[in-house]
């Protein structure tokens, strides 16, 4: 039987979507995302590009809080996470976001089924917005572009000895997605896996990801 472990995204992956649209459309506007707009035509680094759009943030702290805690989740994602913790799978999510939303959303999961959270650090206030900082430069995690290197993740874990389930949505999942050995992918990386002939499952909901891992747990 072969060992396993799980890597994921966050953002459009264990969420329904990046953080950053949710803030736009509720609070900044489309102009926000030019960041964004200059990140996809290879003009800016990916940090700097929701650097810029989070620390346009001008929202009371509690009001930010309350608006993260509704963010939607995946249906599946906890009892997902509830069988790895039984089972002994080791389950980090790597962000190219930050910590401080995911954990507003769902650090009471995180600490209870003790999953591993490496993501830039982010800390808010209604005066500086959200302030991030990536991991530091001597980390086997760091990334210039995206601050944290998700293929590296997924090669420290095999490394170990485990094979490794990559879920992901995005352009900053793609390396990942190239080293792992079962991805399940969404939007934007999907769509490159079957450019690139990465075998790829399409990412509906987490229970795809708990079969998975309990056939292979026989």
């Amino acid at each position: 039987m072969n060992k396993w472990a799980l890597v994921s995204d966050f953002d459009g992956t264990i969420s329904d979507d990046d953080f950053f649209y949710y803030a736009s459309d509720r609070y900044l506007g489309k102009e926000a995302l030019a960041p964004w707009d200059e990140y996809m035509q290879g003009k800016k680094a990916h940090f700097m590009a929701l650097a810029e759009i989070y620390g346009s943030l001008r929202v009371d702290k509690a009001e930010m809080d309350a608006f993260i805690s509704k963010i939607r989740i995946d249906g599946c994602f906890e009892e997902t996470a509830a069988y790895c913790a039984k089972e002994k799978i080791p389950f980090y999510i790597c962000s190219a976001g930050c910590d401080y939303y995911i954990n507003v959303r769902i650090g009471n999961l995180i600490d209870k089924y003790k999953i591993k959270l490496i993501s830039n650090h982010g800390e808010y206030s209604s005066e500086k917005g959200l302030q991030l900082t990536p991991p530091a430069k001597d980390s086997p995690f760091y990334d210039s572009n995206i601050g944290v290197n998700k293929a590296s993740i997924v090669k420290y874990l095999q490394n170990l000895g485990y094979k490794v389930v990559f879920c992901g949505d995005g352009m900053p999942d793609l390396r990942a997605a190239e080293v792992a050995d079962k991805v399940f992918a969404r939007k934007i990386l999907l769509e490159q896996c079957r450019r690139l002939n990465i075998t790829a499952d399409k990412l509906i909901d987490f229970a795809q990801v708990k079969d998975f891992l309990q056939g292979e747990n026989k």
